[in-house]
């Protein structure tokens, strides 16, 4: 990868599989060799505890590196597996947002956290909603990884979050663009799968990726586990599916 790639993985829709597409994506980006930074920027943490690491044994999180009292280096958690660290958060991140809006420098405070960082890939893990730690996760990355779900609404609401890019592009970070579109949950067994898909293409010609993620038990077991898929079931559809995403990464975020 020519430089840093910096990828924000964001969805203001919930339950698209946005949180599971960037745990296992991180996972196999460091497992080919990119070293390779999480950063959990959801208060729900799932991408914290889906890697399992204990939310209540954390000291310093992401919140710290946001206001300011701890450098990047002091927060990052190494996990288990190589070439793979975690910018962790736990619930706390909510009430940090709020306090964070009355802040200076509100907007670019995750992209100030980030200078100076070392990984050639960081994947950011925004929350399900257009608010302003999404805003901020927008003005550090330099590309946006979009997850959506193969349902009857899957693109509803996507115009907003696509002008919110346009604005931070004119505005604040001319570097941003839209890296990919992926379709989620698939159940190749209905028509309405087929449906979606056909319209996410028309919507983004040229930007939906080949992979597709299928529904899948083992996908859907594996956080609870604190495992990312390529542990839980390494030959399993999911983890077949996120392996080939990220080779698929890798060759656009090389162009």
């Amino acid at each position: 990868m020519a430089g840093s790639a910096v990828i924000a993985v964001t969805n203001q829709k919930g339950g698209v599989g946005k949180t599971t597409t960037a745990v296992n994506l991180a996972y196999f980006l460091a497992k080919s060799g990119y070293s390779t930074l999480l950063v959990d920027f959801d208060p729900q943490g799932n991408a914290t505890s889906g890697l399992g690491i204990e939310k209540r044994d954390l000291t310093r999180t992401v919140i710290d590196v946001l206001e300011g009292d701890k450098k990047l280096g002091e927060c990052v958690v190494p996990t288990r597996y190589k070439n793979l660290h975690v910018l962790p958060t736990t619930p706390q991140l909510a009430n940090a947002e709020v306090e964070l809006a009355k802040a200076d420098k509100k907007f670019t405070r995750l992209r100030q956290a980030l200078e100076g960082h070392s990984y050639q890939v960081v994947i950011i893990d925004c929350p399900p909603s257009l608010s302003l730690l999404t805003v901020n996760a927008l003005i550090a990355a330099n590309r946006v990884l979009l997850p959506v779900q193969a349902e009857f609404y899957a693109l509803e609401g996507l115009g907003q979050l696509l002008e919110t890019m346009q604005l931070v592009r004119k505005q604040l970070n001319p570097h941003l663009e839209l890296l990919g579109v992926v379709l989620t949950m698939v159940d190749g067994r209905t028509t309405l799968s087929g449906q979606v898909q056909a319209e996410v293409k028309k919507h983004f010609p040229d930007k939906v990726f080949n992979t597709i993620i299928p529904r899948n038990v083992r996908l859907a077991e594996a956080p609870s586990h604190g495992l990312p898929i390529g542990v839980y079931d390494r030959w399993s559809k999911g983890a077949r599916a996120y392996k080939a995403l990220a080779k698929e990464v890798i060759s656009r975020a090389k162009g």
